[in-house]
């Protein structure tokens, strides 16, 4: 049957025009696209080892819209990178590294299954990624990719195999990217290496920033020759116009650019233009505050921008219309929290320090200069930074002042101490010793992250700013009071001979109630009533009606009242697929909301059980609290502590951890694992005695066998333990063992890297070498 007049009309244009556009339209569109690319490439490209200082005379980037003068700037630069190619392909070209057809993707970005594949022929040459019509001689050249040290090329990937049928290479240019195509694997790596080869052959490309901040620091002597680089060189001094390209190289492409981050980001080189322009609106902002934490996280996110947001504030703080205004100072106030947070590379941190001097010099007795002695104080101490400096610390650092950080102690005032950017938790934890009259205890103390439902000891080298930052992130996610700082005990060497007149007795009562409430003191009911009891006539003295009454659950462990309550009853899941398909139906219907009805009955009766269980336990805590009439807090302390050390495993840090059975199909065992001063232990929760006990003579090595396993070698035997706290049992048994001056701590299994062998000179954090003073303890953390 014929075609109609009208389709088959429609037909014979769609091919003319595909034709003509396949011969005329896209490629003058792709030359005019190459031709912008390397108009921009022109600006901020050199070939490494051009010279002259002086002869360097750049301006800020503009987009020109003459086609003339494109078209000039395009011819030059092809010139000066590239040699100058014939008419077309030659099969004998010596200068062909590698030529053969693939399949360029159509302009767009997707490829249209109702478009033939566009073949091409491809040259690979020492300077560049040419493409034919054809492989004839003569043949019109219909585009080139200029191959620099900061292209960069894809491997072919079997996603886009299995979504195409073809195996892909992508090559990386400046604005503009090839995506090459071939029905062969073999092909397509073979192209893949050679392309990468010609870009490692290439030296690397300087910006023009680059270059300047060289024949600044080699003139850095010449007042007259430097006053003539910043004058006849804009791109060193501040502007108000917008940037169209990063102060320094970056790779083309977005390759290894995705951060384990919530935000989601370009290129380096569009970051670094976009913080460009976040930069400038920092000079408008009431409140910087927010935009300088945001330009902070993006740094963090990815630290190759940090040079970038150095070169960028170091330039808008250079000669601005303005000095010492707002605008300016908020510049100097961003490049502060940088400084306090980042460290940038060698050649960039030179370039900074002059500036720095330079400023002050000019500037002398300012608000400018104070922030460059500021900034220089600050770069000798940054290290680098988990977290970006939280809102309270940034609004701190632009007043250059310190935090005042807020340390809970159990059973003492909180103590209010000064840091700064670079103060570390061993820091702090040294100057709570020696300000709370610990010097001379035995037993080790750290810092701990303390919440409701966590507590962990915080790392010996830690940065308590980033500590506070992550209270602050943290604040607005948990419905739990907020974190806290809290100053601990941390390894029990001496538990006896603890003045009960002293701080230290105080703080080791609250650390035994602690351990009460978490159900680690297994014991009868009664003892714990007692022990309650205890707790209340240190709280309140005598019983009265009028004393402020704590809640249960910070006298009883909560656990013991939940023990008493009847097992949930599970129904067993229907075997047949039918019965599961009928459950599932009457589930969503109204038998399911009979279901629902019941479950909430049956949970408000538990929660009606549970406070009568509260209830008659507190009534006979009551009557144990009306029999220490006349007892005074230090011997009911005494008495406390007396009472938990009766359990043999006092003093020991217990961890919960699954014990691994080598049996197939065998389930894990749950353990508490005690780590003590003397041994390490096996207890049975809720049992009082342990299971095993191994002396640290015996045990030959531990350490961690993945994340989550712990390992202990002891004498013939392997035991593991699944735990999430692999660091932290692995750091405080060699504390333990180096503290006590033991044997030489077993070597792990494998590195850990929190537990570092001691060092030979005097103690440092949680990890000391036996001293002559054994009553000089070190302080500090858990990770060193």
């Amino acid at each position: 049957m014929p075609f109609p007049g009208g389709l088959w009309w429609l037909l014979c244009c769609r091919q003319g025009f595909t034709l003509l556009r396949r011969d005329y339209g896209d490629a003058d569109r792709e030359a005019d696209g190459e031709a912008e690319e390397e108009e921009e490439a022109s600006f901020e490209l050199r070939a490494q080892g051009d010279q002259g200082s002086l002869e360097v005379n750049l301006s800020q980037p503009t987009r020109s819209n003459s086609g003339s003068e494109r078209s000039l700037l395009v011819a030059e630069e092809m010139r000066s990178l590239i040699v100058e190619k014939g008419p077309g392909p030659v099969d004998d070209d010596p200068d062909a590294l590698v030529k053969g057809w693939l399949q360029r993707e159509v302009r767009g970005g997707v490829k249209t299954p109702w478009i033939r594949p566009r073949k091409y022929w491809f040259v690979l040459t020492p300077d560049s990624l040419d493409y034919y019509s054809s492989n004839e001689k003569g043949a019109r050249r219909l585009g080139s990719l200029v191959l620099t040290s900061l292209c960069s090329v894809l491997w072919p990937d079997k996603q886009t195999y299995k979504e195409t049928g073809y195996w892909s290479v992508t090559v990386f240019g400046r604005k503009h990217c090839y995506r090459l195509y071939t029905e062969h694997l073999n092909e397509a790596v073979h192209w893949v290496c050679a392309v990468q080869k010609v870009i490692d052959s290439k030296a690397p490309v300087q910006t023009p920033t680059q270059l300047l901040m060289r024949d600044v620091e080699e003139h850095c002597g010449s007042p007259e020759v430097l006053e003539q680089i910043y004058r006849c060189n804009p791109i060193l001094r501040y502007t108000s116009s917008p940037l169209y390209a990063p102060l320094l190289p970056f790779p083309y492409g977005s390759l290894d650019q995705s951060a384990p981050s919530p935000r989601s980001y370009t290129t380096l080189r569009d970051e670094a233009v976009k913080l460009f322009n976040s930069l400038q609106q920092l000079e408008s902002e009431r409140d910087p505050v927010p935009l300088m934490q945001g330009v902070l996280q993006t740094c963090l996110d990815l630290p190759p921008l940090v040079d970038e947001i150095y070169c960028q504030l170091v330039k808008q703080t250079t000669e601005p219309p303005a000095p010492g205004g707002q605008s300016d100072l908020h510049y100097w106030q961003l490049l502060t929290c940088m400084s306090c947070t980042f460290l940038p590379s060698p050649p960039v941190l030179r370039f900074l320090r002059f500036h720095l001097d330079r400023t002050e010099s000019r500037f002398p007795a300012s608000e400018m200069a104070k922030y460059a002695c500021f900034i220089r104080e600050a770069l000798g101490k940054t290290k680098g930074r988990e977290c970006v400096p939280s809102l309270e610390e940034i609004l701190v650092l632009m007043r250059r002042q310190e935090m005042i950080c807020t340390v809970h102690c159990p059973g003492a005032p909180a103590c209010s101490v000064a840091i700064s950017s670079h103060t570390t938790a061993e820091e702090v934890a040294r100057e709570l010793v020696s300000r709370l009259g610990l010097s001379q205890s035995p037993n080790l103390f750290a810092l701990y992250e303390q919440s409701r439902r966590r507590e962990q000891p915080v790392g010996n080298a830690t940065l308590l700013a980033d500590v506070l930052t992550r209270f602050e992130n943290l604040a607005g996610e948990e419905q739990d009071p907020p974190c806290r700082l809290c100053f601990k005990h941390y390894g029990f060497l001496d538990t006896d001979n603890v003045p009960r007149d002293s701080l230290e007795f105080a703080l080791l009562f609250e650390q035994a109630h602690e351990m009460v409430l978490r159900g680690f003191v297994p014991t009868s009911e009664e003892t714990l009533q007692t022990l309650a009891a205890l707790r209340l006539q240190s709280l309140n003295s005598d019983f009265s009606t009028h004393a402020p009454f704590p809640r249960l659950e910070e006298l009883f462990p909560p656990c013991v009242l939940h023990a008493r309550l009847p097992p949930p009853r599970h129904r067993p899941p229907p075997k047949c697929r039918g019965a599961r398909l009928r459950a599932g139906l009457l589930a969503g219907g109204l038998w399911g909301q009979a279901l629902a009805k019941q479950r909430a009955e049956r949970d408000q009766r538990l929660r009606g059980r549970l406070r009568e269980e509260g209830a008659s336990t507190m009534a006979a805590i009551l009557e144990k609290w009306k029999l220490l009439q006349g007892m005074g807090r230090p011997e009911a302390m005494a008495a406390y502590v007396a009472l938990v050390r009766e359990w043999p495993g006092f003093g020991s840090t217990l961890f919960d951890v699954n014990l691994r059975v080598s049996a197939l199909g065998a389930v894990p065992q749950r353990l508490w694992l005690g780590i003590g001063a003397k041994a390490v232990s096996l207890y049975k929760p809720g049992e009082p005695e342990p299971l095993d006990s191994f002396c640290y003579g015996r045990i030959s090595s531990f350490g961690a066998s993945d994340s989550s396993t712990f390992r202990l070698s002891v004498e013939d035997q392997d035991l593991l333990f699944e735990t999430s706290q692999v660091d932290e049992i692995a750091q405080l048994l060699n504390t333990y063992l180096t503290s006590a001056g033991a044997q030489r701590p077993p070597r792990p299994h494998e590195p850990v890297a929190t537990s570092p062998p001691a060092p030979p000179g005097p103690p440092q954090g949680l990890c000391p070498t036996p001293v002559s003073r054994p009553h000089r303890p070190p302080v500090g953390s858990l990770h060193s």
